[in-house]
C-alpha cells in the first residue's frame, strides 16, 4: 500500500480522541484528524516524530490526517486503524497470508452475528467459508511484544463470541491481528488492560477459532504486511 506525499512534523498532543496538534517541519502549527479510537498507549508521546497525509479536500474541517509515528526513536507505527482491513485484504491477495489462500471470492463488511459486519469473508464452493475479524495492534510493551487491546473493548469481546458461533456452525473463523508496527515481534492479549478480552480470546482459540498475527514493513512511502508473527496466549 502506497503512502503518497506524507508531511513530517512533531506531535504536541493528541486529545478528544480524534484530534492532534502537530508542528510541521516548516514550523507551521496545525490541528489534524486522528483516525484511531483507541487509547494509543505508547504511540502518542509529546515530541514524537509523526507523518500526516494531506487529503487535498478543502471541504474537510481537518484536511490533514495523522498516519505514522516514530516510537522510542527507532520504530515506525501506523496509527490509522482504517488501514488494517485493506492491509489484510492486500496480504491475502498477494499470497502473504498462506493459511487463507485458495478461496474463490472475498467480500467485505458482510452482515452476521449480533448485528455486526465481518471485516472479510472468504468463500469457495469446495472449501466453504472463512469469517475473518481484523484487529489493529500498535501497543508495544516489554521484549518487543505487542498487546491488544490498548483499552477495554466490549465490542472486541462481542466479535470473539461471534467468531465462536461461526465455528460452531461448521465454518472456519479467524481472529487476525494486523500489526503495523516495526518494533513488534510477538502478540499477546493485554490482560492487565482488559482481562475479559484475554479470557475470551483463549476460549475462542480452544473452541477452534484460528488466531493469527502479521507484521508490517513500513516506510515513509509504503506499508505492507510481510511476515507472520507468533501469538502467545500462555
Amino acid at each position: 500500500m502506497k503512502l503518497d506525499n506524507l508531511i513530517q512534523g512533531r506531535l504536541v498532543k493528541r486529545y478528544k480522541r480524534f484530534l492532534a496538534d502537530i508542528v510541521l517541519d516548516n514550523g507551521e502549527a496545525v490541528t489534524v484528524h486522528c483516525p484511531n479510537t483507541g487509547s494509543m498507549k505508547n504511540c502518542a508521546d509529546a515530541g514524537s516524530k509523526v507523518w500526516v497525509l494531506d487529503s487535498k479536500n478543502d471541504k474537510r474541517k481537518y484536511p490533514l490526517g495523522w498516519e505514522l509515528v516514530e516510537v522510542q526513536g527507532q520504530y515506525l507505527a501506523c496509527i490509522n486503524t482504517g488501514r488494517a482491513n485493506k492491509l489484510v485484504k492486500e496480504a491475502i491477495e498477494n499470497g502473504t497470508i498462506q493459511p487463507l489462500q485458495g478461496y474463490a471470492s472475498m467480500r467485505q463488511e458482510v452482515k452476521y452475528g449480533e448485528n455486526s459486519r465481518i471485516d472479510l469473508l472468504l468463500e469457495d464452493s469446495d472449501k466453504g467459508r472463512v469469517w475473518i475479524e481484523v484487529k489493529n495492534v500498535t501497543l508495544l510493551e516489554e521484549a518487543n511484544c505487542g498487546r491488544f487491546p490498548d483499552a477495554v473493548t466490549a465490542r472486541g469481546a462481542k466479535h470473539l463470541r461471534e467468531l465462536m458461533a461461526m465455528v460452531a456452525q461448521g465454518d472456519r473463523a479467524v481472529m487476525l491481528f494486523c500489526v503495523p508496527h516495526t518494533g513488534i515481534n510477538t502478540v499477546s492479549p493485554a490482560d492487565q488492560i482488559d482481562p475479559e478480552y484475554g479470557r475470551l480470546l483463549r476460549e475462542a482459540k480452544a473452541a477452534g477459532v484460528e488466531v493469527m498475527a502479521y507484521g508490517a514493513e513500513i516506510s515513509e512511502t509504503a506499508i505492507s504486511l510481510v511476515r507472520e508473527l507468533t501469538v502467545v496466549l500462555d
